[in-house]
């Protein structure tokens, strides 16, 4: 009789199996883990330990094999009993007894039963299909370096958006309109309309972003020249070209808006350490909403409204 199928089998359904007269193997549930070293990912599983205290029997083992040989339940216990005086026998003799799938049982020098568990099955069912598996780690250093390096041949325009593997890429449009700027105020209409505004760059930048960080998404291309009235650089309305990690990057991109016809300055960096270059500052929103859509029109359509009192 091959008892330990049998035991192997209940295993998978209850928590303990107990061999009459011998012990119980026991197996409690283990959350799945990481390895930090190897990388390797595991599953969760059931642990199975072995309890020679417990050994009054609750007939489950002998009804399973009744039920499996279609014989008397008189019988399977007389059989269960014939095979435990053959292992205590086996343990006496110091020889190790084997249960194929579940583990090896020897005594000590105690005269006490040591179980040493095997991991070839996993008993937990709700695992069942599941297997450790390893991963490289992930170096956010060198995805760092790559963007740096590129930045230095193509400046990138980082818009708003809401990138989540990558933190230092994060640049959020800063659209706080109801604070209240000193000795400055503004229609509630324009003010919608400048909120509305910056909804739209976010959604856009975020859409676009993951397609284009591999190459420019803001290009300066020779373009014909536009004119615009925007003679004044005062104002809390910034209509933003892009934001750049190198500074020389930045000073190039103000020069080529300059000769391109834009009152391009520099407005410092943001809480990324990013530094921003806006086409130009407008005192009214009026001024701004009329100034951003010949931008996209014209030039970037990723141009975006940044609504902030400078220092």
């Amino acid at each position: 009789m091959q008892l330990e199928t049998y035991i192997s089998d209940l295993l998978y359904r209850y928590e303990c199996v107990t061999i009459p007269e011998f012990g119980s193997f026991i197996t409690h549930r283990v959350s799945a883990s990481i390895n930090e070293t190897t990388h390797t990912f595991y599953p969760p599983k059931k642990a199975v330990s072995f309890n020679e205290q417990i050994q009054h029997t609750d007939g489950l083992l002998a009804h399973y094999i009744a039920d499996l040989e279609k014989i008397p339940f008189e019988v399977a216990a007389k059989k269960i009993a014939k095979r435990v005086s053959t292992l205590k026998l086996f343990l006496l003799q110091g020889k190790t007894v084997t249960f194929n799938n579940i583990g090896e049982l020897r005594y000590n020098s105690e005269g006490k039963i040591l179980f040493e568990p095997t991991y070839k099955l996993n008993y937990l069912t709700d695992a069942f299909g599941l297997s450790p598996f390893e991963a490289p780690a992930i170096i956010r250093e060198m995805h760092k370096k790559k963007v740096e390096q590129l930045e230095q041949v193509i400046p990138l325009n980082i818009t708003p958006e809401k990138r989540k593997s990558r933190p230092y890429f994060k640049y959020a449009a800063v659209a706080v309109i109801a604070m209240t700027i000193g000795g400055f105020s503004a229609s509630n209409y324009y003010t919608n309309k400048i909120e509305t505004y910056n909804e739209l760059a976010q959604e856009e930048a975020t859409k676009q972003l993951d397609t284009k960080i591999q190459q420019a998404t803001f290009s300066l291309n020779p373009l014909p020249a536009i004119t615009l009235n925007v003679t004044k650089q005062s104002g809390n309305y910034h209509i933003i070209a892009g934001a750049f990690r190198v500074e020389e990057n930045c000073n190039k991109t103000i020069t080529q808006l300059r000769k391109a016809g834009f009152n391009a300055r520099h407005i410092g960096k943001n809480k990324y350490g990013l530094y921003q270059v806006a086409y130009g500052s407008y005192e009214s929103g009026k001024e701004a909403l009329k100034a951003i859509r010949e931008i996209r029109k014209t030039h970037n359509k990723n141009a975006w409204l940044l609504v902030k009192k400078l220092d």
